[in-house]
């Protein structure tokens, strides 16, 4: 059954609401380790700020990074994309563990951080587990690592009980963009999809402007958006997309039916090559590289 989607506008979180720290869903296993830490412009514009980034003096390069700021990001909220590579052997020893953990810092009063989802990559890079944290901007990200450093309970848990099920894990701190601020928590059932795009050096302004545009005929065809958003630290020109769909048959028949709006496909492919009948790339020419990623939520995800 179609329903009809929100517009862009309708998805921003108000700047004035505060966020709720809701206690995380529980299960037995996850309390016994909790409570074991227990502690005290236009596109024309958009071009020429690009070009001057890539070409232009050092002051162009230093306007364009002001204005970079000003148009893309919406900076109230930092948010830090943790990835933990599981050694297969102990990926359920591995769910049970970081529940509790994450459930230690998101209800502590002690830290300056929420968790805005867990999941676990079924399709993709298996063995694998997303989460994303919320913090108060850099200021509220750094206080909670200080914090966490120095908290009795809570490193050393980490380091002794859950490090040794990793294989590797990696951090990245992005910053939303203003058109598509992260939903609130919510229970919807089905999968989400993370959609990684790696960029072009100095194509993010051109690449979020042309995306834009496609973005309200992809709700418009169904599409349930999440929230996105671009790096900041770390691996640097990547954006993050992540939506919902009730299952992998529904995400298919809704990226089919984005591409009988003319607003999305004008705005992957602009123009035709009449003779050859083929799409001329339009924002895949900004990208290295793209990749989709499966995700089921985690029990105790707020987004789940």
């Amino acid at each position: 059954m179609r329903h009809t989607a929100p517009s862009l506008r309708a998805l921003a979180r108000p700047h004035a609401v505060a966020v709720s720290r809701a206690p995380l869903p529980t299960s037995a296993a996850a309390l016994v380790s909790a409570r074991a830490l227990t502690t005290s412009g236009p596109a024309q514009a958009v071009k020429d700020f690009a070009s001057a980034f890539l070409h232009g003096s050092e002051e162009a390069k230093e306007e364009m990074r002001v204005q970079h700021s000003k148009l893309v990001g919406r900076h109230k909220y930092v948010h830090e994309f943790q990835k933990h590579k599981v050694l297969p052997q102990h990926v359920e020893q591995y769910k049970e563990k970081i529940e509790g953990y994450y459930r230690g810092i998101h209800e502590s009063s002690e830290f300056d951080a929420r968790l805005t989802g867990s999941w676990e990559i079924v399709v993709g890079e298996v063995d694998s587990f997303s989460h994303i944290w919320e913090y108060d901007g850099l200021a509220g990200f750094e206080r909670t690592k200080t914090a966490i450093r120095e908290s009795r309970g809570h490193l050393q848990f980490f380091n002794q009980e859950i490090l040794p099920l990793l294989d590797r894990r990696t951090s990245q701190l992005c910053s939303e963009f203003k058109f598509f601020p992260v939903v609130d928590p919510q229970e919807k059932g089905g999968i989400y999809e993370l959609r990684t795009y790696d960029l072009k050096p100095g194509s993010l302004l051109e690449w979020e402007h042309e995306w834009r545009v496609g973005l309200e005929a992809r709700i418009a065809a169904g599409h349930t958006p999440i929230g996105a958003w671009y790096a900041g630290i770390g691996r640097l020109h990547q954006v993050h997309m992540i939506w919902h769909y009730e299952s992998l048959e529904a995400r298919r028949d809704r990226r089919a039916q984005s591409w009988e709006q003319d607003a999305w496909s004008n705005t992957v492919s602009k123009r035709t090559v009449q003779l050859m009948c083929l799409p001329a790339i339009q924002t895949t020419r900004l990208l290295t590289s793209m990749q989709s990623q499966i995700l089921k939520p985690l029990p105790y995800s707020p987004l789940r």
